[in-house]
């Protein structure tokens, strides 16, 4: 009998052998990741999950068996023994916040015992690189980047290293494609790198619908594109001469190393290059210039503006054709699908329905656990792996296992996480859960992490009757804000508009907002009947360098129509302002500030229930504030590292906004900072407090801004027996203040008789709350609460927790030793000051004029600031500030109410007191906070109190460039000179002569 020849045609066998060939690639891969860095830092870069989800969905797409492990370290010494004695470990990610060592010790210790695997340095702000970059050790990096908040960052890194070790292998044996970059601006390669990878992955997506079968289609996913990342130009032609055959594209600066030095025009000469050999290949250049658009053009290359505020969305859109994902699919065992699960909730109703034939396949063949894996999810997938089809008596039994060892991991999973929102297991006390994808912002982050140490520590289970929680909240991602901003076509108007009030009414004005958002927010409504704030949470808030703190809008809302639907359209209203205020003239200004773009602005929104209790028509917690880890002004016996508490009745706006407040440290509540009696003083004593207006709604409109957060007199809060935990009382008669408000006299806030009395564990909670905070995060901490002990009885007081940012304190290797001076040639000096180090550019001072200065007019001084700063911020001419009272106040009677926007450009700042006036900067406000993440010299100065000196005899003589109705701007040709002892808070200026 013939033997019968195949009837597989030669194409057919040819595809079967790429497939085969697919098979293989890829054999380089990061199975094991070590983390060096603080906890906080590495839980940043997970984002509550995100990144396990990115990671989880290209590995089930690879059809992998696992996806990378990260384990993390604190120290560098236990880094570099688990290098010793352990042998599979991949890829080190280190950051600057190693416990023990500098991360270039760490990395030239590493290299000197023998490691030769890649190790990356992730860095969150240009700032820090600088030392780091000039130091000849740096080349020992395999990568340095630097985290902007986009947490595809990581996964980049990873394939932009699996890459680099398999293009070689990959393209011989199957022709994969390579993508050249080239940039060598470390803060822009980390904005591009996640983009590209991203795009990639979507093509990626589009190209399983060329398999042939569905184990083809998961194969095809291993012949993506790769990224080859260079910084020179002989880099980049020599990846370009070795795989020119297979080259995708080519994205490029202009302006990069060649030949061993910058050469302008080296983007050029490549595309020049790379057309003589290639012309059909698709080119990218970008640069700052736009006088090299035109010599893009003649080498045939698309060009784009690094200052252009779309650059990110033209890399995208020129990225737009390249990039994909995949879901766990029941099958039977002849292969047929019968169910789809995109997540764990989805696999769980999925296991209900699935047949019993389609529950045995994949049983038998662990892919549950596998799958599981891929997404992370490795305490379930070890608790799954073991387990046998053969263990159970029968299908339903392993049915009913597998659902119930979902659900009880889903339970575990909330403790102290952010899950997503769903009104069935929605709780109003304890909840917090995300509406929308995308990410949850800085201060929504912060709390996410925050819930996650309390649970993790049972923190608080110390105080008896005291209820130590984060409100319960719902978070929408910063999805919904694209989605919005898209729907309404309202980005390219916000991004350009400089008129607040033309924003907001076109914010308010838009008709368009995700349909199943609105879904969810009525559900949320229909749980949760309170006072509501509503807060944002931009993807750059709470970043460790640059906090925007105050730069973005809070809300507060009563929540109380009777009608659910006018709740709604409040709320959505309110969410709006939040989104409107992402592109206020503030805003703008704070971010140029920084070396961050607009156009990677993203906002995340809070929705979260109020701490407080309701008093007739007020709704506010007996106190509120802000606790600081590191107190910059500590008095003996205090130390910076015991920390410092801001505190006020009722809201904390009254703190943030930098009003008057009480000032303690947790482990020395007794010591008070109080101001001396006298009538003269009791203006530094808060007077008023902040509460919600519940009734405020019924007799206005929604329009409003600020509506119902309004100021009342301490006489409201004594009616509402609010009062009597933290008042006390002045008697002009005996010129004395005691404490409590049982004798007559002026009622002023002073909290001794909660400190001193003990009357609430308030300084055990924060001395405990700051210690665990700031291990946790790595760094010195900024933590906002609020009380509420107006409870039922047999409940426990509140104490809420808000908000968790880092706070920025110099970490200078090298620190300013001042030496003697002529007192001649001092304009300042102070024993508080903040900074280190000598800044010797500023040539300019703004100065308020102490002889015309009233402070009936310090809302006029303020705006000619912001002019004066305007000019000088416009020529990129730093500036000495020279004001009378507090910068930056809520009460324009202590000072002088500047915005952060109006007063940008100092470089160095100095706060003199006047006639009444104690300078005592609120070490809780948004403005405070912005001056130390920016690292602007800062001098306090109080001349009646023989607290430091400013000459100001020798201002009054010199001859002002422009003069204004109450302040002056002063220019010399020679720089004044400003030196500073951050660890002493000493400093000086001196004149420029």
């Amino acid at each position: 009998m013939p033997m019968i020849e195949s009837e597989v045609h030669p194409e057919q066998h040819l595809l079967s052998l790429q497939f085969q060939n697919f098979q293989n690639l890829m054999r380089w891969r990061v199975g094991n990741v070590l983390l060096v860095s603080s906890l906080y830092d590495s839980y940043i870069f997970e984002e509550d999950g995100t990144l396990h989800e990115l990671i989880h969905h290209e590995y089930i797409d690879l059809n992998l068996s696992h996806s990378p492990e990260f384990t993390r370290v604190s120290t560098g010494r236990e880094a570099l023994a688990r290098l010793q004695e352990e042998h599979r470990i991949d890829l080190i990610i280190a950051t600057p916040h190693i416990e023990d060592m500098h991360p270039l010790q760490f990395v030239k210790r590493a290299r000197d015992q023998g490691a030769s695997i890649p190790v990356v340095l992730l860095a969150f702000d240009n700032r820090e690189l600088v030392d780091i970059l000039a130091h000849p050790q740096v080349s020992l990096f395999s990568g340095i980047f630097v985290w902007q908040g986009d947490f595809r960052l990581i996964i980049a890194i990873i394939k932009q290293l699996e890459d680099r070790m398999n293009v070689e292998r990959d393209t011989a044996m199957a022709g994969v494609q390579s993508i050249i970059l080239v940039e060598d601006n470390i803060r822009f390669c980390s904005s591009f790198i996640p983009i590209i990878y991203t795009e990639i992955l979507k093509q990626s997506q589009r190209l399983i619908s060329e398999g042939v079968n569905p184990s083809h289609k998961f194969l095809r996913m291993r012949a993506r594109p790769k990224i080859l990342l260079c910084s020179t130009y002989e880099e980049a032609w020599q990846y370009f001469e070795e795989f020119q055959d297979h080259i995708l594209g080519v994205i490029s600066d202009v302006d990069f190393e060649r030949n061993g030095k910058a050469d302008p025009e080296a983007g050029i000469q490549f595309a020049r290059n790379v057309r003589s050999r290639l012309s059909d290949v698709p080119i990218l250049l970008q640069s700052t210039l736009q006088e090299n658009a035109l010599k893009a053009q003649s080498v045939d290359a698309l060009f784009v503006l690094k200052d252009s505020p779309f650059l990110l969305q033209e890399v995208r859109r020129f990225m737009a054709e390249y990039f994909g994902f995949g879901d766990f699919i029941f099958r039977t065992p002849d292969g047929v699908e019968v169910g789809r699960a995109g997540d764990l909730k989805s696999l769980e109703e999925l296991l209900k329905v699935v047949p019993d034939e389609s529950l045995r396949y994949h049983g038998e063949r662990n892919h549950f656990s596998r799958w599981l894996k891929a997404r992370t999810e490795f305490w379930l997938a070890h608790q799954l792996r073991p387990r046998k089809v053969s263990d159970y008596s029968s299908i339903s039994e392993l049915r009913e296992s597998l659902i119930s060892s979902l659900q009880a991991y889903r339970r575990m999973q909330q403790r102290g996480l952010i899950t997503d929102f769903q009104k069935e297991s929605f709780d109003p006390q304890s909840s917090f859960a995300r509406i929308g994808g995308g990410s949850l912002g800085g201060k929504a982050r912060g709390l996410g992490f925050l819930s996650k140490l309390i649970a993790e520590h049972g923190f608080g289970q110390n105080f008896a009757r005291v209820e130590v929680s984060i409100p319960s909240a719902v978070i929408l991602g910063s999805d919904v804000f694209d989605t919005f901003l898209e729907a309404n076509q309202l980005r390219t108007f916000a991004m350009s508009s400089m008129d607040d009030e033309e924003i907001t009414n076109h914010f308010l004005a838009a008709r368009k907002f995700p349909r199943k958002v609105l879904v969810q927010l009525r559900d949320f409504l229909k749980i949760v009947r309170v006072p509501l704030a509503v807060r944002s949470s931009s993807l750059l808030e709470d970043s460790q360098y640059q906090p925007f703190a105050g730069v973005y809008d809070t809300h507060m809302i009563p929540n109380n129509h009777p009608g659910l639907s006018a709740r709604l359209r409040e709320l959505v209203t309110t969410i709006k302002r939040v989104y409107a205020s992402t592109f206020y003239r503030r805003a703008k200004e704070y971010i140029k500030a920084t070396s961050y773009r607009l156009e990677e602005e993203k906002m995340a929104v809070i929705v979260q229930k109020m701490v407080g209790a309701h008093h007739g028509r007020r709704y506010y917690p007996n106190f509120a504030g802000v606790a600081r880890s590191h107190n910059f002004y500590p008095a003996p016996p205090q130390k910076s590292s015991d920390g410092v508490v801001s505190v006020a009745l009722g809201l904390g706006k009254m703190v943030v906004e930098g009003g008057p407040c009480v000032r303690f440290s947790p482990r020395y509540p007794g010591h008070l900072q109080q101001f001396s009696p006298g009538e003269d003083a009791l203006v530094n004593f808060q007077q008023e407090f902040f509460a919600l207006d519940m009734e405020a709604g019924a007799e206005h409109t929604i329009e409003s801004r600020d509506l119902y957060t309004r100021k009342y007199d301490l006489s409201d809060a004594e009616a509402d027996g609010t009062l009597g935990y933290v008042g006390s009382t002045y008697s002009s008669e005996n010129d004395a203040i005691s404490d409590g408000i049982s004798r007559s006299g002026t009622r002023l806030v002073t909290f001794g008789p909660l400190l001193k009395n003990r009357l609430f564990p308030l300084p055990e909670i924060l001395d405990d709350l700051l210690r665990l905070t700031s291990v946790g995060m790595g760094t010195a901490i900024e933590v906002e609460f609020a009380v509420n002990l107006d409870v039922a009885e047999g409940d426990p007081a509140q104490f809420g927790l808000l908000q968790m940012r880092p706070l920025v304190v110099s970490r200078d290797f090298e620190e300013f030793i001042p030496t003697p001076v002529d007192s001649r040639l001092i304009l300042c000096h102070s024993s508080q000051v903040l900074g280190n180090g000598v800044i010797d550019t500023i040539h300019d001072v703004i100065l308020v004029d102490r002889d015309r200065f009233e402070r009936s007019r310090s809302q006029d001084v303020a705006q000619e600031v912001g002019q004066f700063n305007a000019a000088l911020l416009s020529d990129r001419r730093p500036y000495l500030l020279i004001g009378i009272g507090r910068w930056g106040t809520l009460d324009p009677w202590l000072g002088i109410p500047v915005r952060w926007d109006q007063i940008s450009g100092a470089r160095a700042i100095i706060e003199s007191g006047f006639e009444g006036i104690v300078v005592a900067p609120s070490q809780g406000s948004h403005f405070f906070q912005n001056l130390t993440s920016f690292m602007i010299g800062y001098f306090s100065v109080n001349p009646p109190m023989n607290q430091g000196f400013i000459d100001w005899e020798w201002l009054s003589t010199q001859t002002p460039v422009e003069s204004k109705s109450f302040t002056k701007h002063l220019r010399f040709s020679n720089p004044l000179v400003v030196r500073m002892n951050g660890h002493e808070g000493k400093g000086v200026i001196l004149k420029p002569e």
